[in-house]
């Protein structure tokens, strides 16, 4: 990806992602007793956090998936928090389907976990076991009539968690990103996305926009993957 830095301008478009829906509650999935990050909203708010990644944006949006391999960290502060996820919407709409990973280091070690969010309904943690090093891949399905399944995927531990939401979304952007929302993160070398895929095609056929907010690089995108690493 090539990196660019969001101008104001353009990160007011984005704050078009924060705004109201109808979501179902949650059917397979628990909020863990330490999940002290369950204030914080995955991809609505492109201004308000640190973003690395890249967006399709257009019509038509009917699935999503990726895979990637979370990278060990190292906490610098207790509100060091950070996500790969993959998603439908939340470029130009009000909503966003979306499932991935988070480092949540308000422990003062990491702590790694599965999650899921139908914004603007909070995010969903998962209670299987995450650790540095684990590949995952993750999907978005959107099934129509505002029905969507999320599957996330730890390829290297073994387990799968699937849920169906309901939302009603309109599928206008797909997403393969990095976020922190509360602005902070946890110092890594690399995280690498690979095999992303928008409605059964290369990710590269959508002609996807880098999207960061200046403290992430990303590599060009190529075949469905790239890297981000913090900028120096």
């Amino acid at each position: 990806m090539s990196a660019f830095r969001l101008a104001r301008t353009a990160t007011a478009v984005l704050l078009a992602v924060s705004g109201a829906a109808l979501a179902a509650g949650p059917a397979d999935a628990a909020t863990p007793a330490a999940a002290s990050a369950s204030a914080h909203h995955y991809g609505h708010s492109y201004d308000g956090g640190v973003w690395g990644g890249y967006v399709a944006q257009g019509s038509g949006f009917r699935s999503v998936s990726g895979s990637w391999t979370m990278p060990q960290v190292q906490c610098n502060t207790a509100n060091d928090l950070f996500a790969p996820w993959v998603g439908i919407d939340g470029y130009g709409s009000q909503t966003v389907e979306q499932t991935g990973v988070q480092v949540d280091c308000s422990s003062g070690s990491p702590v790694y976990s599965g999650w899921y969010e139908m914004y603007p309904a909070p995010p969903q943690y998962f209670n299987d076991p995450v650790d540095a090093g684990d590949s995952f891949t993750a999907g978005v399905v959107a099934n129509g009539g505002g029905s969507y399944t999320l599957t996330l995927t730890d390829t290297t531990k073994g387990w799968t968690e699937t849920t169906r939401q309901r939302l009603n979304a309109q599928n206008v952007s797909a997403e393969a990103v990095i976020e922190s929302p509360s602005q902070s993160y946890p110092s890594f070398t690399s995280l690498d996305f690979s095999g992303i895929t928008v409605n059964g095609r290369s990710f590269d056929a959508y002609s996807p926009q880098a999207i960061d907010s200046g403290q992430y690089t990303e590599t060009a995108l190529q075949n469905g993957a790239f890297s981000i690493v913090p900028a120096s």
